[in-house]
């Protein structure tokens, strides 16, 4: 008998609606974004995770169309496993992440005297890691 393929992804995810970022009136996320990381902008507003930003969640979706902006809300999965593209460095199982930028998560440093108050911004545990491509995260 054969070790059977889980499907970690389907295992209750936690999702939260936000507003969307906007610069100069434009919105920070279209649909392209979709399934990339994002990171907490302002009070329940959220945007593109930049390199060495704090990862909120995977956004997975968004209300009417990209033309519509200031109108639409962002479904992030902020809590369950996820998986996500990676960049250099790439996370090692155990490890925590930060943005990666254009779209990507990294493995996070190692807690220093420089980190803000309430530790390292690292977030997550990698679970399993493909190559350079992407690692499956619990959102934790």
């Amino acid at each position: 008998m054969s070790v059977r393929n889980q499907n970690l992804e389907a295992i209750a995810p936690v999702l939260a609606t936000f507003s969307v970022h906007q610069t100069t009136g434009v919105d920070d996320l279209k649909d392209a974004d979709l399934g990339e990381p994002v990171t907490l902008t302002g009070s329940n507003e959220i945007g593109p995770l930049a390199s060495n930003g704090q990862l909120l969640g995977k956004l997975v979706s968004l209300t009417l169309a990209d033309n519509d902006n200031g109108q639409r809300q962002a479904t992030v999965q902020v809590g369950g496993i996820c998986r996500l593209a990676v960049s250099a460095t790439v996370p090692s199982v155990g490890n925590r992440v930060i943005g990666g930028g254009n779209g990507t998560v990294k493995q996070a440093p190692v807690l220093t005297g420089y980190d803000p108050a309430g530790g390292n911004i690292g977030r997550g545990t990698v679970l399993a890691v493909n190559g350079t491509v992407d690692c499956v995260i619990l959102l934790n």
